[in-house]
């Protein structure tokens, strides 16, 4: 499941609906706040009857505002239990998280690891990071709470994937996956393709978070790359397009740039492949839904893996915008 975090001051209650309801539309599937205080924790319940996406509080500190969230009819919470006050707080969260159904997830981070942690491992380290993650799931399933999910978030992939990889090891609940602090969107990107990425290969994963500086719609259609590069699930457009070469003879790029931006909002799963030459153009072009294979000043559409026609260079998009309607 793909999951983001808005940016929007959640007190804002029409400020934050309005992102929600746009990262819907983007393919985002859960959705989580910030409550850093009461005034946030009083604006859920119109934010909650403002959407239609499950909704995550996301709590640090202050017990009373998880139970506040959980008040509010929020669908989810996300805390460590280690710092919201004590076993009897948690006691009390559980209690009420109990009475919903709604599941907690332990969130441990890199950035915020326990200071007797710190001291015992002489850093943050993957070992740091788990034992962390097992004394918050100790401390739950003391109060016989199962209704757990974990993550173990880092900036630093080779960290992250080794403390995901112990926990996966030890305990069986579900697993938020995502590289924290990653950066822009484009050195963000990267990062998060290549950790998430690592980990969703192995099987490693249950929902994920791409964390991105910027809007948040980029983390939602960062994170459906990854999935549809790995084969697991399938939503809008998959573009192929050739890297372009010398033998190369349209404006290829240009081509393929401007398929990218005029579909960008299609949420059906097609393949569509924008191939510049005779060597690998024809063979990928067959295996899509829709393709072009250029030539000369011309191009070749390809449906379902047949040629139905010629055309010259400058109605290629136009022509291949067609077919794809069609479908």
């Amino acid at each position: 499941m793909v999951q983001s975090m808005t940016n929007t001051d959640t007190r804002d209650a029409p400020a934050t609906i309005h992102q929600i309801n746009e990262l819907a539309q983007v393919g985002c599937e859960v959705i989580r706040v910030a409550v850093p205080d009461q005034e946030a924790a009083a604006a859920l319940p119109a934010i909650k009857a403002g959407i239609t996406l499950p909704l995550i509080a996301d709590i640090h500190f202050d017990y009373r505002l998880a139970l506040a969230a959980l008040q509010a009819g929020v669908d989810g919470l996300r805390i460590n239990p280690g710092n919201i006050g004590g076993k009897a707080k948690v006691r009390e969260v559980v209690a009420a998280a109990a009475e919903r159904r709604v599941p907690i997830r332990i969130g441990v981070n890199a950035g915020s690891l326990e200071k007797e942690l710190l001291k015992k491992y002489g850093g943050v380290t993957a070992d740091g990071l788990l034992e962390s993650a097992l004394n918050h799931i100790q401390l739950l399933e003391e109060l016989n709470y199962p209704e757990i999910k974990v993550s173990l978030k880092a900036s630093n992939i080779p960290l992250m994937l080794e403390a995901y990889r112990k926990l996966s090891a030890r305990v069986d609940y579900p697993m938020h996956v995502g590289v924290t602090e990653a950066g822009t969107i484009r050195s963000g990107t990267i990062k998060s393709a290549v950790g998430i990425g690592a980990l969703l290969a192995q099987g490693i994963g249950d929902t994920i978070r791409v964390s991105l500086t910027g809007h948040p719609k980029h983390e939602v259609h960062v994170a459906w790359e990854i999935l549809k590069a790995l084969g697991l699930r399938r939503r809008g457009v998959e573009l192929i397009s050739c890297p372009t070469c010398g033998r190369t003879q349209i404006n290829l790029i240009q081509i393929a740039e401007q398929v990218e931006e005029r579909l960008a909002n299609v949420d059906k799963p097609i393949k569509v492949a924008v191939m510049g030459c005779a060597v690998n153009g024809p063979g990928e072009a067959r295996e899509a839904d829709v393709g072009i294979a250029g030539g000369r000043g011309i191009g070749l559409i390809f449906r379902k893996g047949e040629i139905i026609r010629q055309v010259p260079e400058e109605n290629l998009l136009a022509e291949l915008l067609k077919e794809i309607e069609k479908l």
